[in-house]
């Protein structure tokens, strides 16, 4: 495929990537067309939309970790199918949805689905990639992912142009059968051994080290993934915050949002796996983590620049400090998944990236309304002092893991003659 394809070689990693290629697709497609649709065709408010799936947001994230720990005690590769295969019904039932009421009944499974996908999703990535390949994993599917997403959101816009009930039917249909056929490919991977099952070793304290109480309980693998959600807000900002602070403080025209954002989904494709190397322990990742903190506190105050210069030297400096952004948002993904992988314990691997997405999911949820007044309010100091939070996390993050670390259970001593 060239060095320049985000695809893998073939193999398991590769049939997994086509599997998030055809998911992400369909992520792509309601992501540009799902609010039209539930304004334009079916008629609710675009208020009572986004209270609604801010809801069904907050209600989802109570799915990530009961269903990563029953990734830990089920083969994760059908329990994703089968996942995939309620989200596909679920899709379909926006067909039926004609009032707010309806709209919320199909929201909040649609997201309680969502959020334990993702959890299922990492102990799958950790499943097929093995502790030393599971970050390069991580980020080759985000490669992935964000080519998919961008040939969804380029298939949406047909049926946005052609704008009639008929193309909004299309759309929703289009998204529930990229759900079908991600699972279809899923089931193409060998099965995967249950984590609680296949990683006990004899010299490993009974229950594969794992703490007691479970992840929501472990305070410093949770001080660590709250460093790391704090930095996960760079997701909002980059489709939130920087389209309006392009349009309304630098005066920029509309298109060229999708510019910005199409110069951050090029560099990821180009360079996730790259920028992933050395972050498969907790204490490099950690020294990554600080690093993506650094850079993208660097890109804050390019980003304020940009609302005293003119609209040319504007759309130019809007351009590099994406990229820089880009960088540390790639930096960042790799050392948050290296970190929550291997400060979990090995047979609880679902469970903990459970509790990592629900703190991240929670930092963005709170981050939409906090942000946009942080930034589009303060100006040019809002981004500095934006800057300053992602220095302090970044920071903070190295001192945190060897925290985490130092409280990881020790294996046993094995006996004199038993092999390692």
């Amino acid at each position: 495929m060239g060095r320049v394809s985000p695809l893998p070689p073939p193999g398991p990693l590769r049939t997994l990537a086509y599997a998030t290629l055809a998911n992400t697709v369909g992520a792509g497609l309601w992501l540009a067309g799902g609010a039209l649709y539930l304004t334009r065709d079916v008629g609710l408010s675009a208020t009572s939309v986004g209270a609604g799936l801010t809801v069904a947001g907050l209600v989802g994230l109570s799915a990530s970790v009961p269903l990563g720990g029953l990734a830990d005690r089920w083969d994760p590769r059908t329990l994703r199918a089968v996942l995939q295969v309620g989200q596909a019904v679920v899709a379909l039932a926006y067909l039926m949805v004609g009032s707010f009421p309806a709209f919320l009944a199909v929201a909040v499974p649609e997201a309680l689905f969502a959020a334990g996908n993702l959890a299922v999703r990492a102990a799958l990535v950790a499943a097929v990639g093995g502790p030393d390949g599971r970050v390069h994993a991580f980020a080759t599917l985000r490669a992935v992912a964000n080519l998919g997403i961008t040939v969804g959101t380029a298939l949406a816009g047909i049926a946005l142009a052609v704008d009639t009930h008929r193309a909004y039917q299309v759309l929703v249909v289009g998204n529930a059968a990229t759900y079908l056929l991600s699972a279809a490919l899923l089931l193409r991977l060998p099965p995967q051994p249950a984590a609680a099952g296949a990683r006990r070793t004899p010299g490993t304290r009974r229950g594969g080290g794992r703490r007691r109480g479970g992840p929501l309980r472990d305070g410093r693998f949770l001080a660590v993934s709250g460093a790391s959600a704090v930095l996960s807000t760079h997701v909002t900002v980059l489709v939130l915050v920087v389209p309006l602070w392009t349009v309304d403080r630098a005066g920029a025209p509309p298109p060229v949002v999708s510019a910005v954002l199409l110069a951050n989904t090029v560099l990821t494709v180009l360079l996730a796996v790259r920028l992933s190397r050395g972050a498969e322990r907790a204490a490099p990742a950690a020294r990554k983590l600080r690093r993506a903190g650094l850079v993208l506190a660097a890109a804050t105050p390019l980003y304020a620049v940009t609302g005293v210069l003119p609209v040319l030297p504007a759309v130019v400096l809007l351009l590099v400090a994406t990229a820089v952004w880009t960088v540390g948002d790639l930096w960042h993904g790799a050392a948050g998944a290296g970190l929550a992988y291997d400060l979990a314990p090995p047979d609880a691997i679902g469970a903990y990236q459970g509790a990592d997405g629900l703190a991240a999911g929670l930092a963005q949820a709170l981050g939409r309304g906090l942000l946009t007044l942080l930034v589009l309010g303060g100006g040019p100091v809002g981004w500095l002092v934006l800057g300053g939070i992602f220095a302090a996390a970044g920071l903070a993050a190295p001192a945190l893991a060897r925290r985490a670390i130092a409280d990881r259970p020790v294996p046993e001593a094995r006996p004199a003659g038993v092999p390692g």
